[in-house]
């Protein structure tokens, strides 16, 4: 019998603009020795061109993979009902579980931790999964690093926000940048262009960074 390993990793937690994406990557141990002869590792760790190249070799040799999205309209209605991104987080990569456990007799089921907190959201997280009989949960920090399941599963992640963001360069133009707080692109788009697209639902309204642009365009308003 297979013995299979699911890795769970995420990709644009940090962005003021885009949504957050959550992938899971179930590979057995042949899969994992052909991942690192491949080149398999933690997407931050690879170029754009490489990641492209892995991504579809992952995806096709992989028993199956599963990809959800979090919202930027997600991601603040949680944040205003007094929950937090750790807990929507959660809530996600259980749907990735689900979505993926279905018929396997066992899963050892590897996230990459985004709390500092483990133990409490692994708890957390166990409550909104359904079927926990076959699985082994495993939630460590740096798992991205230390696990090419995960690895596999940050690359597929990466990849399919980089997608997202090109839809919204072709929406918005390209001087939309990253989505990221520290992409200079991105700070000069929501200056110029935050009033004008506030209610198209790409933009993080929790986050400092829009706050403070915010301030700065009603400050600018009033002198």
């Amino acid at each position: 019998m297979k013995e299979f390993e699911l890795g769970i990793d995420d990709a644009g937690r940090g962005p003021v603009i885009g949504p957050m994406v959550l992938a899971g990557c179930l590979i057995d141990k042949d899969t994992a020795t052909n991942f690192r002869k491949l080149g398999v590792k933690d997407s931050k760790d690879l170029t754009p061109k490489r990641r492209d190249l892995l991504v579809e070799k992952i995806k096709d040799q992989a028993e199956t993979f599963e990809i959800v999205l979090a919202s930027p309209d997600e991601i603040d209605g949680n944040f205003n009902g007094g929950s937090n991104l750790n807990k929507l987080e959660a809530k996600k990569m259980a749907q990735v579980i689900n979505k993926i456990n279905k018929g396997y007799a066992k899963i050892k089921v590897i996230i990459d931790c985004p709390s500092v907190s483990i133990s409490p959201w692994t708890d957390y997280l166990k409550r909104h999964i359904k079927n926990l009989s076959n699985l082994e949960i495993v939630c460590e920090h740096k798992a991205d690093k230390n696990h090419i399941s995960v690895s596999a599963a940050s690359i597929i992640a990466k990849h399919i926000r980089e997608i997202e963001m090109t839809k919204l360069k072709k929406k918005y133009g390209p001087e939309i940048g990253s989505g990221y707080c520290s992409d200079p692109l991105t700070i000069k788009f929501l200056e110029k262009h935050a009033i004008k697209h506030e209610h198209d639902g790409i933009f993080r309204k929790t986050w400092r960074t829009w706050k403070t642009v915010c301030q700065n365009i009603n400050q600018r308003k009033l002198f």
